[in-house]
């Protein structure tokens, strides 16, 4: 018999005639379809516990609060060992014996208890890693064709298990569950089978030079590589960093997000299930200072990749220079501006500068949060602006017409409030939102800031939440500048209909990917 969902909040009511994301993502290409995404086969109210009590808002009052409701949530079933480390394709207590609890941030209730890594299971896993790529290893030995066939395999299990993963990412990040089912996981699944295909595609070269010599260069993998993935996205994150080191025929240590180490870890057990050999892949739940700082120092890791904070990436590059100068790849944060031209098809550009800096509840590292609008549209932009975000469904992410879900932590819910205090005192203009959504929760309303100055700390450092801050410009070699005045260099965008404008600006903008919106 199908498991069921655990009993839903009661979400905020959703405005008339506002499609939330099943309508979004329903409806590709403009096609209307009817089935809505599945709500899973394994997370199941456990049998013999105590229902936990719960308040959640249904909705919202006029004077921006919330009104509530009791109800009955229950406790999850998990059907895996997903709260131990995952050491040579075995699951394993931590060393010391110490766990951590993982929180639910819709109710702020503990999901479970984790096992928390440090420093001796990180030398346990890496010596599991090390071992599995010795030569004459079942995974050196493997031909690469085969170590494709394993990645397909694991994107085949995956997909399988879809409906019961974006369930467990969602009790576990709180995202909605339509995003997690109908976005996060298909791009695990294509990240998966894309660099299976590559598997094999790897070639090296014959150089002719001088002389009688034959020449030639051959690929071959870096060794063990340390991977400390992000809350925001745990699954894809997971797929980004697994896909091409397996597929090169690394081994991997990785580092699991305190706040979200529940998918991970059962994406740990498919790997086991599908066959890859013991200590090719092990995964530790742990925190960043401890089994973190363990990896990003130590001796027998040859190369780290992280995805995280600024703060963390320089730890992270110092780490690795004052141990084996192991090889590092960062991808940090973001400040990213989001320019709009006074030409730009208005309605589009505040639909998608809304997504682009509301989905995932702001957590997104190239979110476009600063927001450059040309001033001749600049108060009809704002306008608009306000209204989609005061429209923006809030609340339930089990609720399949919910947009936005908690933030993921008590932590990161702080800090954004702290952050939207910082604007209001510097003199920005607070436009909608502003405060807390649900008096249970990590729930932040969304919230939009007018007539923001380069200067503020809002405008200067990366909030990662439901913030917008809109600035206005006058010329193209002003936005060019401002945009340009940051520390950071993720990502920008560019909405106009002029392609010799988006090629002028995009030009001179210092950032790792420019879109440009409304040209096609």
């Amino acid at each position: 018999m199908p498991l069921s969902l655990p009993v839903p909040i009661s979400c905020f009511r959703s405005p008339t005639g506002q499609k939330g994301p099943v309508g979004l993502f329903l409806q590709p290409d403009g096609i209307p379809h009817r089935r809505c995404p599945p709500t899973g086969t394994r997370v199941a109210a456990a049998t013999g516990t105590d229902n936990l009590a719960a308040t959640a808002p249904t909705g919202r009052l006029d004077n921006g609060g919330t009104e509530h409701s009791p109800l009955r949530l229950h406790v999850p079933h998990l059907p895996r060992d997903v709260f131990k480390l995952f050491i040579n394709n075995e699951w394993q207590e931590a060393v010391s014996g110490k766990t951590f609890p993982t929180i639910n941030p819709s109710t702020e209730e503990i999901i479970c208890q984790v096992a928390e890594a440090d420093k001796a299971d990180v030398d346990k896993a890496v010596k599991a890693a090390r071992n599995a790529f010795r030569l004459g290893s079942p995974w050196r030995r493997m031909d690469a064709s085969d170590r494709g066939r394993l990645l397909y395999k694991l994107a085949d299990a995956i997909e399988r298990d879809s409906a019961y993963l974006a369930e467990l990412e969602t009790l576990d990040n709180g995202k909605p569950y339509v995003i997690s089912y109908m976005a996060d996981l298909p791009l695990v699944v294509k990240c998966l089978r894309y660099y299976a295909g590559w598997a094999d595609k790897w070639e090296g070269k014959t150089i002719p030079v001088d002389g009688d010599y034959f020449t030639y260069t051959r690929h071959e993998p870096v060794g063990v590589c340390g991977q400390l993935i992000p809350w925001n996205f745990p699954l894809v994150m997971q797929a980004w960093k697994l896909g091409p080191a397996l597929a090169t025929g690394n081994t991997v240590v990785m580092k699991v997000a305190e706040q979200t180490p529940l998918t991970a870890l059962y994406v740990a057990s498919l790997i086991k299930e599908v066959g890859f050999p013991e200590g090719v892949v092990n995964i530790l739940p742990g925190m960043g200072p401890t089994a973190g700082a363990a990896i990003a120092n130590h001796m027998d890791v040859d190369k780290v990749a992280f995805t995280g904070s600024t703060e963390v990436g320089h730890l992270i590059q110092q780490a690795a220079g004052n141990s084996n100068l192991k090889k590092v790849t960062l991808e940090l944060g973001g400040k990213s501006p989001n320019i709009i031209l006074s030409d730009a098809n208005l309605e589009n550009a505040v639909e998608q500068s809304h997504i682009g800096l509301f989905f995932n509840q702001g957590q997104c590292c190239c979110a476009g949060s600063r927001v450059f609008v040309q001033s001749d549209v600049y108060d009809e932009f704002v306008e608009r602006s306000v209204a989609r975000a005061e429209r923006r469904v809030v609340g339930d992410p089990f609720d399949f017409k919910t947009e936005q879900g908690p933030q993921v932590d008590q932590e990161q819910f702080k800090k954004i409030l702290g952050y939207i205090s910082s604007g209001k005192r510097e003199g920005a203009k607070l436009m909608c939102g502003g405060g807390v959504a649900a008096d249970r929760g990590y729930f932040i309303q969304p919230t939009v800031f007018g007539d923001v100055q380069d200067n503020m700390i809002i405008a200067r450092e990366e909030i990662f939440g439901p913030v917008m801050q809109i600035f206005k410009f006058k010329t193209l070699e002003e936005v060019i500048t401002r945009a340009n005045d940051t520390k950071y260099g993720l990502a920008a965008s560019v909405f106009t209909t002029d392609i010799d404008k988006a090629n002028y600006v995009s030009s001179g903008l210092r950032a790792g990917t420019v879109w440009y919106v409304g040209l096609f």
